[in-house]
Formats: structure tokens, sequence, C-alpha cells
């Protein structure tokens, strides 16, 4: 028999001053088994960067026909692809014909570190791609927050995120390797 997702309730108030964004958000997350909690807090984070009344989970790590986190049009195309981790060049160049926009978003560190250096001069040709990256403290530093039910606070104010859990606050400060160049 195999092990069942861990499921995450998640009450997330969300102000996103960058963007003019301010919405409250009652999110379901399933943990996959082989899924750490530092990715599930990534996964929550990238929907808070990212947040949209049509930004969904994907399937997670069970498809890979999928991202981590989509937003559909209302007839179906797909706006906003977001892929956590490192990516095969591959598969971005894919997504990007596929999307509007495209985000990568990496947490791993000096993985993420060696991962873009390999790949970012194939990447740049790619007008759609953001890449953004968390540095590997800043990323360990939310798994604290996760919890079966959790209630976060969420500000966005000039690129700087700030956490606010029940017992704690975190600032987190994504680092831009790659911006898009088409206009949103």
């Amino acid at each position: 028999m195999s092990p069942k997702a861990t499921v995450h309730k998640l009450n997330l108030q969300l102000s996103d001053i960058d963007r003019h964004y301010y919405a409250t958000h009652a999110l379901t997350l399933a943990q996959h088994p082989s899924e750490t909690d530092l990715r599930v807090m990534v996964r929550m984070l990238a929907f808070a960067l990212h947040a949209h009344e049509r930004l969904v989970f994907g399937r997670g790590l069970s498809s890979e026909d999928e991202p981590d986190l989509w937003r559909l049009s209302l007839t179906g195309e797909v706006e906003q692809w977001i892929e956590l981790g490192q990516p095969d060049e591959s598969r971005l160049r894919k997504a990007c014909g596929r999307a509007r926009e495209v985000v990568v978003i990496g947490y791993s560190g000096r993985g993420f570190a060696l991962w873009w250096e390999k790949n970012a001069a194939g990447l740049a040709r790619l007008d759609n791609l953001r890449v953004l990256e968390l540095p590997a403290a800043t990323a360990e530093a939310m798994v604290p927050l996760l919890a079966r039910n959790m209630n976060l606070q969420c500000l966005i104010q000039d690129g700087q995120v700030q956490l606010l859990g029940e017992s704690e606050a975190l600032e987190v400060t994504p680092i831009v390797r790659k911006e898009t160049t088409l206009r949103q």
C-alpha cells in the first residue's frame, strides 16, 4: 500500500502592494509522500507571489504534463506556467511555447546556482521566461511555518515578501535572475 498525501489547509491573507492585489485565499496543499516540507512552502510562496483568482496548483510531482502552478484564461489558454526547482531546458522551451509567461523559482542554493550557470545562455532567448531564486537559508526558514492548518499573512512590497505566521515572522527577497522581455 502506497503512502497517502499529507493535506495542509492554508488561509492566506495577501496584500500585494506591487501588483495592487488584495485577497484572502483558502488553499488546500496536498503534499506528495516524496515531497519535502521545504518544497511545499516554496509552492505556497509561489502562489503568494503570483496570486490570481484563476491560479491553481497542478497535480505536482505525479504529473509531467502540468507545472507546479498554472493559470488558465477563461478560454482555456495557459496564461502562466510556474515551475519549481531546476527543470530541463527542453521542458521550459515547451512551456514557453504553450504559455504567455513561464516562471521558474529555484530554491536549492548552490545546486540552483550551478543549474543557472549551465542554462542561462540557452534560456536567455526565451522572451516569456522569468527566473527567480530564493536564497537557500531564506527558503529553509519558511519550513517552521508549515502546519496541517495554517493562517498566514503575506505582504509584498518593492519585491520583498513578509510572511507572518501565528508565532513567527519572516522576510523573503527573491533574486531575479531573468526577467521577461515581453510586455504584460
